[in-house]
């Protein structure tokens, strides 16, 4: 073959790729879904009434959260996992395309060798089949010893004539989309979490404090017994009665403050440190202000929320890989085109090794094609399908999912403040119940029953009132999850 010749080679058969080359399998089209115009009885107004949805946890008016979920943010472990795996699919991502281009190699060796003294061979020439050098080429004596030097570099280019590389890459690409969309759902799940239990942690200091300030009313009211019946006005019955009602009391304390201390230590976990370190910073203050934000949220339109969530967005990305590995399965029926070729220097001395005469080179094309494979590929299809298939099912259902956790968290958040405007009037009449009950038995209109009864009424509503600020938090926090608020931080 003439130089020229050689050199018109490499243009004829990109030539050949352009015209020849196609993409077999099915191409990705987002699944087209049927939603709901609103959210229950919500029409309008956007997503969050002008709350940043980055940092929605600023709108509840707590500095001390706002810096927990900074620490956070900086310093959780699932976070680290999570964006570890994002430069994973990177990398992986890089590996696969990879292929779309050809391999070269550089290549060198030494080789000592003896003939059999009872043979006549031709010396020279590599193992590899690469080629060789005119230098390199001898007749060898039996018995001679022989040295061989040899380098150059190879290549060798799959030609990507069906599609199958490029079904990789476009499957590589919605993978990687994913383990972002994942890492943003770690960071909605994370934030949420931290407001979630920062608000627990506030509930229960205020439970806390209410039993407190419910043991020094009720042991004011025994002292009051136990002055009647010394003044023979009373009973050592009523003395009991109110004894027994403050020990009641006390013994939800303990139990309040293991749950507080649970939500502390869990709060530290969620910042990537020992269950302590935030202890003392978290409980030594003693307030019972449990943050609370705005009455009302917009919910926007449920088309938004499939923009917005990343668990949707990521199960999304998911049928798009998989839709892609069938065409890369696909790919595997019809034939591979290779090329290959090697040049370089080969001679017997290394004096004569970067002599012209030492060069060689070789350049070919070749290609294989399945015949018969018992149904091998042909299957592996059939399980890229079916695989195609399951992730539209999941992707189907994440959509539902997140259309119903909108829905029951615009329920909840608004139900439960319904319920604590009826819990605050409630603990204003226990509170007026206990000052008439306390003042009649006094005067002797009443026995101390009365009194006990209104006590443990108060107690009751008031404790009530508290786990329902708390609830009310924690279904705000719930609703700006299940909104897909606070993943692009």
């Amino acid at each position: 073959m003439t130089r020229p010749a050689i050199l018109n080679l490499p243009s004829a058969i990109l030539a050949f790729i352009t015209v020849a080359g196609c993409t077999v399998g099915p191409d990705y089209r987002a699944p087209h879904l049927d939603v709901p115009d609103s959210f229950g009885s919500w029409t309008g107004g956007a997503v969050g009434q002008g709350v940043d949805l980055n940092r929605w946890w600023i709108a509840l008016n707590d500095p001390a959260l706002d810096a927990l979920i900074d620490q956070s943010i900086a310093g959780n472990l699932d976070l680290r996992e999570a964006e570890a795996r994002l430069r994973e699919a990177r990398a992986q991502r890089g590996v696969v395309a990879a292929d779309r281009f050809p391999g070269v190699n550089a290549t060198g060796s030494y080789r000592r060798s003896k003939t059999s003294e009872n043979a006549f061979s031709v010396g020279g020439g590599g193992d590899s089949g690469a080629g060789t050098s005119d230098s390199a080429f001898s007749f060898q004596r039996p018995g001679d010893t022989t040295d061989l030097f040899q380098a150059g570099f190879d290549a060798s280019w799959e030609l990507d004539l069906f599609g199958g590389v490029r079904r990789a890459v476009e499957a590589a690409d919605a993978d990687l989309d994913a383990v972002y969309e994942n890492r943003r759902n770690v960071l909605a799940t994370l934030v949420a979490e931290v407001a979630r239990n920062y608000a627990e942690l506030r509930g229960y200091q205020r439970q806390i404090g209410i039993a407190e300030r419910n043991v020094k009313i009720q042991i004011d009211a025994a002292d009051v017994a136990r002055a009647k019946a010394r003044l023979a006005g009373g009973s050592e019955l009523e003395v009991a009665r109110a004894e027994a009602q403050t020990a009641q009391t006390r013994s939800q304390i303990p139990l309040l403050e293991q749950q507080r201390d649970a939500a502390a230590h869990r709060l530290a976990i969620l910042t990537g440190r020992p269950p302590r370190a935030l202890f003392d910073s978290l409980t030594a203050a003693k307030t019972e202000a449990i943050p609370s934000g705005p009455p009302v949220v917009a919910p926007g339109l449920p088309a938004e929320l499939l923009r917005r969530r990343p668990d949707v967005r990521r199960a999304e990305r998911e049928l798009a890989a998989a839709t892609a590995r069938v065409g890369e399965a696909t790919a595997d029926l019809y034939p591979r085109f290779t090329l290959t070729g090697a040049v370089g220097l080969q001679s017997e001395t290394v004096r004569h090794l970067t002599d012209w005469k030492s060069h060689f080179w070789n350049f070919g094309p070749s290609f294989s094609w399945p015949i018969f494979d018992a149904g091998r590929i042909r299957s592996n299809v059939s399980v890229q399908e079916s695989r195609t298939a399951q992730a539209d099912a999941r992707y189907r259902k994440a959509v539902l999912t997140a259309l119903e956790e909108v829905e029951n968290a615009l329920t909840a958040y608004s139900k439960e403040q319904s319920r604590r405007t009826q819990l605050t009037e409630a603990v204003a009449r226990n509170r007026r119940a206990v000052e008439l009950a306390n003042t009649l038995y006094q005067g002797g209109a009443r026995d101390f029953l009365n009194v006990i009864d209104a006590q443990r009424a108060l107690l009751v509503t008031e404790d009530a009132l508290a786990q329902s600020d708390r609830t009310v938090t924690t279904n705000l926090v719930a609703l700006f999850k299940a909104l897909g608020c606070g993943a692009g931080h």
